[in-house]
């Protein structure tokens, strides 16, 4: 062993990725642990921050609790409606209601309207591809909102009624987030390896049959994670139906807190109820990818490695003869042939299969040793180095 030539082979590491730290971790590889005087900064620094945002909550509590104009925006007079059943039965959940049906209709609409101009993007002809391109990348670049106002006049001058808003709220989400899912569809078909299709053509598959059929649905099981996460997008830009009308659980907030006069109140809980459903969202968005990922990849096993290679130095260099003892499937005498290999038997494959003699070559025919299909060989054989599969 040429240790010089090792010493200047090794890559150059940081003295943090050479040096364990004391909590039993390794230090990071990519810069180097603070020393204590870069510690004592950054607690420092932590410190003040944590004040800082203290000073500031309690500056925002006092205005709050003493206004220069109105009631005491803490007192429990205010915070009682609210919070009351009567709030909850007659406000809170039937503005949830209707957020979370105009959510799952957009959901919905947007995932067939990204798989089918995500398809689009990605055709052979040409006009087809163009067409999808202009109408995801404008709808794209028009705010929700704008949407929002367009429709909402638009099915108002139908005479749609009260159900304007809903379908203004509904289509502006699937335009909007359907253009989003339909980029990720291409960038998911864009990311397969080439190999995807070209073996797909191999099988005697058109460029189209193997977009819909190979690349596609692997292209959609990658962006599953990021589609949940767009979920979340979509619940809280229904909030923005309220500016036209639409009775989704902030304008029914909004009107509880006109009717009280507690809108900060009325607020707060309805910002409370979209951060636990959000989270909880973002937690399934989360958690899928390791679900998906237990399903569609097969469990690594370690190969198998033949008992007589286990730490056996002699063999490095022998010649191992394997004779597969295999019966017939309509009688006959058992099918033996021989597989002469150099080097160690841990890499035969197939060793519980194959039975091995150590130091056999055909060319010499007086080194070979009797081998018997399993059953009819006696304990003498075993002594002279012949292993056998368990």
């Amino acid at each position: 062993m040429n240790n010089g030539h090792d010493r200047g082979a090794a890559p150059i590491q940081s003295s943090a990725a050479r040096r364990p730290r004391k909590d039993g971790q390794s230090a990071s590889v990519l810069f180097d642990e603070p020393g204590p005087r870069a510690r004592r900064l950054i607690a420092v620094g932590n410190t003040i921050g944590i004040l800082v945002l203290l000073a500031v909550a309690a500056i925002v509590l006092m205005r709050l609790a003493n206004p220069p104009q109105g009631q005491n925006q803490l007192s429990g007079a205010l915070w009682g409606p609210a919070v009351s059943s009567e709030a909850w039965v007659d406000f809170y959940l039937p503005g949830l209601v209707n957020t979370v049906r105009a959510a799952v209709v957009a959901v919905v609409g947007a995932v067939l309207f990204g798989i089918i101009f995500g398809i689009g993007r990605l055709m052979p002809l040409w006009p087809v591809r163009w067409i999808c391109s202009v109408v995801v990348e404008f709808c794209r670049a028009v705010p929700v909102l704008l949407f929002m106002i367009f429709f909402w006049r638009w099915f108002a001058a139908l005479d749609m009624g009260d159900s304007a808003s809903f379908y203004a709220v509904v289509v502006s989400l699937i335009l909007y987030n359907g253009s989003v899912i339909a980029e990720l569809v291409r960038s998911g078909v864009g990311n397969l390896p080439k190999g995807q299709r070209e073996a797909a053509v191999a099988l005697g598959m058109s460029p189209l049959r193997s977009l819909i059929s190979v690349e596609v649905p692997q292209a959609i099981i990658a962006m599953l994670p990021a589609g949940v996460t767009q979920l979340v997008v979509v619940l809280k830009d229904t909030a923005l139906g309220s500016i036209i009308m639409y009775t989704d659980l902030l304008q029914q907030a909004r009107r509880l807190g006109s009717a009280h006069f507690n809108i900060l109140q009325t607020l707060v809980v309805a910002a409370v109820v979209y951060f636990i459903i959000c989270w909880l969202l973002s937690r399934l968005a989360e958690w899928l990818p390791e679900h998906m990922q237990r399903r569609t990849a097969e469990p690594a096993e370690p190969e198998a490695v033949a008992p007589i290679a286990i730490l056996d130095p002699s063999n490095v260099n022998q010649i191992a003869v394997a004779r597969e003892i295999e019966q017939q499937p309509l009688g006959g005498a058992p099918r033996q042939y021989h597989v002469h290999h150099r080097g160690t038997n841990a890499s035969i494959h197939d060793w519980r299969r194959t039975r091995y003699v150590q130091g056999y070559d055909e060319t010499h025919p007086e080194s070979q040793a009797e081998i018997k299909p399993s059953g009819q060989g006696d304990d003498s054989g075993d002594d002279a180095g012949r292993g056998e599969s368990r």
